[in-house]
């Protein structure tokens, strides 16, 4: 078992060290599927740090990090287990060429030199291709199971989800049923890109992690991006925040402001009009945003403008 925060504040405190500064809200939804043994979804914009806080959990808890990463189209087999069939095959032509007479006298390879089923031997957990799921099943309470991105994938899918997560177990046919005697940490975040079942949000605690405020952003970066210092961390923030204001197609989140601070930093630590021109592209991710923003980068700079 990996170990375990006696409290809330333990629990942010160690969060900490991984440089991930969660509020008392998100600290208190995360000790609680740990204390519970219940899922976490976990939704927001995008760049909040959803992802961040099961990659920020796995490290204090020493814990094994196990990422599903959902995609339109993803289905059971890819998420589960797969045979692999490349290894089965050269299994075969081996027992196929060890059955071919051992000499010219015409001498066979002794009969106890074959698995006693070829057929078993060949769909056994020697050729079997674990996936995120299986592998957290097996790994148990020394895992955390991230579902990254769980909107992505189709409602099959998330049904098919939903059944996994209520008995940590899964049936190989050709092997038998693999629980988990205690199951893993398991975070499923979302961007919302669509509406989720509701039976799926039944079965886990909720949080929403919204944009910080000025003061907690600004730690952010100074923690995830120590060599960038406090002057340049708040002036970096307050224009990124300013950009959120403006009806834009993808906003700027938290990883934005932190790359964007350190682009800055390489090119001298100065925020100005040229440099925030030069670097738009680390912060900014879409052309259109790009053009309006553009437009407006004085009136930014000089907090004349937040789109309100």
């Amino acid at each position: 078992m990996s170990r375990r925060p006696e409290s809330i504040a333990q629990l942010q405190s160690w969060l900490g060290e991984q440089a991930y500064l969660a509020d008392r809200g998100l600290a208190t939804a995360v000790f609680l599927s740990l204390a519970i043994g219940q899922p976490l979804l976990v939704e927001g914009e995008a760049g909040v740090g959803k992802t961040e806080i099961a990659k920020a959990l796995s490290a204090c808890l020493d814990a094994e990090l196990v990422r599903l990463q959902c995609y339109e189209g993803i289905d059971a087999n890819q998420a589960l287990y797969e045979w692999d069939y490349a290894r089965q095959l050269v299994y075969l032509q081996a027992l196929r060429q060890r059955a071919v007479p051992a000499d010219r006298a015409g001498g066979t390879v002794p009969a106890e030199d074959f698995a006693d089923d070829p057929v078993d031997e060949v769909f056994g957990p020697r050729f079997l291709l674990e996936r995120p799921l299986l592998h957290a099943i097996q790994a148990g309470e020394r895992a955390v199971l991230l579902i990254d991105e769980i909107d992505r994938a189709d409602s099959e899918f998330e049904a098919f989800l939903l059944e996994v997560l209520s008995d940590f177990q899964v049936t190989v046919p050709e092997i038998g049923t693999i629980r988990a005697d205690r199951p893993p940490i398991v975070v499923l975040t979302s961007n919302r890109t669509r509406e989720l079942n509701d039976a799926l949000r039944r079965r886990c605690l909720y949080h929403w992690i919204d944009y910080p405020d000025l003061d907690r952003e600004v730690a952010i970066v100074r923690a995830r991006a120590p060599e960038v210092d406090a002057a340049l961390a708040a002036r970096t923030a307050e224009v990124t925040r300013r950009m959120r204001g403006f009806d834009l197609i993808k906003k700027p989140g938290v990883s934005e402001t932190i790359e964007w601070a350190r682009a800055i930093n390489v090119l001298g630590g100065r925020l100005d009009a040229q440099t925030a021109a030069d670097t738009l592209g680390v912060v900014v991710k879409d052309h259109d945003d790009d053009v309006l923003l553009r437009e407006h980068l004085p009136a930014l700079l000089d907090g004349e403008a937040d789109g309100r």
